[in-house]
Parts: structure tokens; C-alpha cells; sequence
């Protein structure tokens, strides 16, 4: 152990400190001003609150805001979402992998492109009010995963190439269709990537505020759009005590698909790893 350089030894504290610096002081600054009352969180601070009333906050933001209706909103989707990107883009990512031929090159390269070029928005709701779906959940659903079907190709292709195709191989020769060999072989050892891929996409699709706002135009109230409005309208001028209890609330979904799609994570690798 001493015959390692310092940057060596230093490397795991330095790395904790920046872990520590980086995600807990937010968080611990979240939650200290989500538990205290209006005055002493009118400068949001680090220091711990005179009385805690977290949960009396929570109870005041789940009423005062609507959150139930929002929370509804927001989940009819993300959810839609997440499984249709998944879906279409692990199909999408086993044909192109498996398949190294030059058209399937160009549309690999067309098909992550979304990850680098913007959206031109502009352009995605003139399409919509010519399609007549501006302003409806159909058209926000078919936004999202325009957008994000490209993260999951990109993520899910790499993954593709390292499984062996002699195990699709063999169930092709016990007579398995295309799409059952994707079923029953391919998707169940995709566990892991679509697993972080479900993380990323609802990351992004839960708390997205700019095409919810510009796209549905308010109508379809999702808990980023309704924390924007209430605030806006000055229910929550000046209470950071609120709208931080508001940011807790928003974010406990998110805690738990990460906890459960963590637990896919471990266990697709050791799944794999047995098998």
C-alpha cells in the first residue's frame, strides 16, 4: 500500500469529497428548508431548522396544489413513454446490431442522431397542429420518445453486440420465430442497459418543463408545470419552505424507480454472469 503515489491514496477521498460537495450539500439544502417554517426559510440556508415541520409542509403542499392531479398527469406520460422507447428502441437496436450491413450503418448513425441535434420545436409543433394532436397526451408521448428513442438505440446497441449470438443461434434451430427469439433470448439479457435506460428517459421526461409548456400548452397539468404555475401565480412567492417540500414530493417517484431499477441492475448482472 505505501508503494503507491499519493494521487493514488488520495484518489477515494478526493472522490467522496466531490460526491459529498456536489450531491449532498444540494440535497441536504433541500431538505433542511422543506422542514422549516416561512421565516426562517425566506434566505434558504445549511443550517437546521428551529422546529422541524416537514411533514406539515408536505401536508400543505399535497392540498394547496393540487399534487394528486399532477402527479396523475405527469404519469399517464412518462409511463407510456418509457415503455414505448424501450420497446421500439431495444427492436430497433438487436435488427442493427445483429445486421452489420451499410444501410444498416447509415440508419444506426440517422438513428442516434438525435442525441447531438436539437429538436427544432418550432418545427415539431407545426407538425402536431397539422396532425391534430397539439395539445393532447398522444402528442406529448409521440414528442418524448422521438427524442429519447435515440439514447436507447445508442445505449442498447453496444449492449447487443456483447451478448453471443450462438444463443440465438440455437433457438433459431429448435425452431423459434424472430420475435421469439427477441422475447424469450435477447430482451431478458438486455435487463441491465434497459434498466439505466429507464432511469436516463424518466429522468428527463419527469421533470421536463420546456415541451410540456411550448408543446401541450398547459393542458395536461404535470407536477413541473404545476410547481411553475402555483408559483407563478404567487402561492408560493417567497416561500422556499413550500416549493422545496413541492421538489420533495416531485422527486420520492424518481427515488423509487431508481431503487428498483438499481436492484434490475445487480441482479441481470448476476443473472448473466450465472448463466
Amino acid at each position: 500500500m505505501s508503494d503507491l503515489p499519493l494521487w493514488r491514496r488520495l484518489q477515494p477521498v478526493v472522490t467522496i469529497i466531490l460526491v459529498v460537495v456536489l450531491i449532498g450539500v444540494p440535497l441536504w439544502l433541500v431538505v433542511v428548508t422543506a422542514g422549516k417554517s416561512q421565516g426562517e426559510a425566506v434566505q434558504p440556508n445549511l443550517s437546521l431548522p428551529g422546529h422541524w415541520q416537514l411533514w406539515a409542509n408536505l401536508r400543505q403542499v399535497w392540498t394547496e396544489a393540487d399534487v394528486p392531479a399532477a402527479f396523475f398527469g405527469s404519469l399517464i406520460i412518462v409511463a407510456p413513454t418509457v415503455a414505448g422507447v424501450l420497446l421500439l428502441g431495444s427492436m430497433a437496436a438487436w435488427v442493427l446490431a445483429r445486421r452489420a450491413t451499410r444501410v444498416n450503418a447509415v440508419l444506426y448513425a440517422l438513428g442516434i442522431s438525435g442525441i447531438i441535434l436539437p429538436p427544432a420545436v418550432i418545427t415539431v409543433v407545426l407538425l402536431l397542429r397539422q396532425l391534430g394532436l397539439a395539445g393532447t397526451v398522444i402528442g406529448m408521448i409521440g414528442v418524448y420518445m422521438g427524442i429519447y428513442l435515440s439514447t436507447v438505440i445508442f445505449f442498447v446497441t453496444g449492449f447487443v453486440r456483447t451478448i453471443p449470438p450462438a444463443l440465438e443461434e440455437a433457438a433459431q434451430i429448435d425452431g423459434a420465430a424472430p420475435f421469439a427469439v427477441f422475447r424469450r433470448i435477447v430482451l431478458p439479457l438486455l435487463r441491465p442497459v434497459l434498466a439505466t435506460a429507464t432511469i436516463l428517459v424518466c429522468l428527463y421526461v419527469w421533470n421536463d418543463v420546456f415541451y410540456a409548456f411550448f408543446v401541450v400548452g398547459g393542458r395536461v397539468d404535470t407536477l413541473p408545470l404545476n410547481l411553475f404555475r402555483v408559483a407563478s401565480a404567487g402561492l408560493y412567492l417567497n416561500n422556499w419552505h413550500l416549493i422545496f417540500a413541492y421538489v420533495l414530493l416531485m422527486s420520492l417517484p424518481l427515488i423509487a424507480v431508481f431503487a428498483v431499477a438499481q436492484r434490475r441492475i445487480i441482479s441481470g448482472i448476476t443473472g448473466g454472469a450465472v448463466k
